[in-house]
This record gives structure tokens, C-alpha cells and sequence, in this order.
């Protein structure tokens, strides 16, 4: 039983994906499937430290973890952007192409996450960092656009810049087809691409080792603090240049 604890936590992720799916589309409840790929979050991240933990960690692990991990980061935040876009559809002539064959677009993402989960497993570069986007860095800008547009529409300020023009300049962007379509495809790209991108994993604590990363969370808190909820999207935007800057040193170097 020992053994399979950290499976079972795996198994509450898969779940979370999958209420996360039937919230958005049975429940009409963005805002609630939004949450349930949060706990999902939480679940994946604790199942890995409990095997380690428990040194119970197999092979059968790695793989529930990407099957559950496709779920909770690959379909349902790709649901939740084709849902942003069926509800714009009507006010935007180009969506309409095809019978709404570009509100589908952003499924492009799922296939993605499917196949760089794949190739995660069999890849033995990604020990310290990763190569492509994380799926859940993916998921973390979709699911923060439910949460924004539940804020907006209530008029509910949670902290950070109050100025309403910049808060509706945020809402319009996010909901734009004309910032959602592309996004996909780019960040579908992105979750495969051949990109080495740091990974959050601390072996000491010192600066010289760990710069990249200090200036990372300083600048997230910071977004977070200015911006709230707003800000993720652009986190993960700071996180792919900052990997990027990052590679040009090493390689210069």
C-alpha cells in the first residue's frame, strides 16, 4: 500500500482534469474548472515529493504522472480556450471561417502536451531543466483568463494598480481572438520545441548558482503584486526570455 500512495495522489490529479473538463462544459463554470486544474497543480506537485518521500519512486509513476499531466495541463486548459473563442464568435466574421474550424485551433495545444509529455519520459536531458514549456506553465496562463474575466465582469478589485482602463486594456487583450489564436499555436509550439528552459530546482541557495532563478521569482512577485491574477501570462512570457537570455550567457560563455 506504501508503494502506492504517490500513485493515488497522481490519480486525484487525473481527476481534477477531468472535473476541470466537465465543469467547463456540462456545468458552464470556466471559474470552477480554472480551480480544479489548480488542485490538480497541487496533486502533481506533491505526488513526486511523497515518492521521494516514501522511496517508492517506479516507473509506473512516470508514466500515470504524464497521463494524468495531459489531462489536467494539455485538454482541459486547451477546452477552456476554444470555449473564449466560441463565445466571441459571433462578433468576429474570421471565426465564423469553416463553421468555427478556427475556434478549434487552440486544440493545437493538447496534441502538443500529449506529445512532449511523450518525449519527457524518454528524454534524459530534462533532469535539472527542461526542454520545451512545462505543460503546466502552459496551463497557468489559460486558467488565470476565467478568474480575470470573473473579476472584470464583477467589478471585484483584489489588489495591486486599480485603474480601471488598465484592468479593461488587460480584459480585452486576454479575450481577443486576435491575442488567443496566435497564442496557441505559438505556445503549442513552444511545448515541443528544442528550447532549454530552467526549472525552479534548487540544489543550494547561493546567488551564483541560482541568479537566473532569484531574478525570475523577484520579478513574478513583483507582476503579482502590481497586477494580481493579471500578471500570469506575462510571468510565463518572462520566464521563456529570461531562458533564453540565459542560454545566449551560457553559450557566449
Amino acid at each position: 500500500m506504501k508503494k502506492e500512495i504517490p500513485n493515488i495522489i497522481t490519480l486525484l490529479n487525473f481527476l481534477c482534469g477531468v472535473l476541470s473538463i466537465v465543469a467547463l462544459l456540462l456545468w458552464e463554470k470556466p471559474v470552477l474548472s480554472s480551480c480544479f486544474i489548480i488542485c490538480g497543480a497541487v496533486f502533481d506537485f506533491f505526488d513526486g515529493m511523497t515518492a521521494r518521500a516514501l522511496k517508492v519512486s517506479g516507473a509506473i509513476g512516470k508514466e500515470l504522472d504524464s497521463l494524468a499531466d495531459v489531462v489536467s495541463f494539455g485538454v482541459a486548459p486547451s477546452l477552456i480556450a476554444v470555449s473564449l473563442l466560441l463565445e466571441n464568435k459571433d462578433n468576429y466574421t474570421f471565426l465564423q471561417f469553416g463553421n468555427s474550424i478556427l475556434c478549434y485551433l487552440p486544440l493545437f495545444m493538447a496534441v502538443m502536451s500529449c506529445y512532449r509529455l511523450a518525449k519527457f519520459n524518454v528524454d534524459e536531458r530534462q533532469t535539472l531543466s527542461f526542454i520545451g514549456l512545462p505543460t503546466p506553465a502552459n496551463a497557468l496562463i489559460w486558467l488565470t483568463i476565467p478568474i480575470i474575466n470573473y473579476f472584470q465582469t464583477n467589478d471585484i478589485f483584489l489588489w495591486g494598480i486599480n485603474s480601471k482602463s488598465l484592468h479593461s486594456l488587460f480584459f480585452n487583450l486576454m479575450n481577443s481572438p486576435y491575442f488567443i489564436v496566435p497564442l496557441s499555436i505559438v505556445l503549442g509550439i513552444l511545448l515541443v520545441g528544442e528550447i532549454p528552459l530552467f526549472a525552479l530546482k534548487f540544489k543550494n541557495l547561493s546567488w551564483h548558482d541560482n541568479k537566473v532563478k532569484y531574478i525570475f521569482l523577484s520579478l513574478s512577485l513583483l507582476l503579482i503584486i502590481l497586477f494580481n491574477f493579471y500578471a500570469f501570462p506575462f510571468i510565463i512570457l518572462i520566464y521563456i526570455l529570461l531562458s533564453i537570455l540565459n542560454n545566449l550567457f551560457l553559450n557566449k560563455k
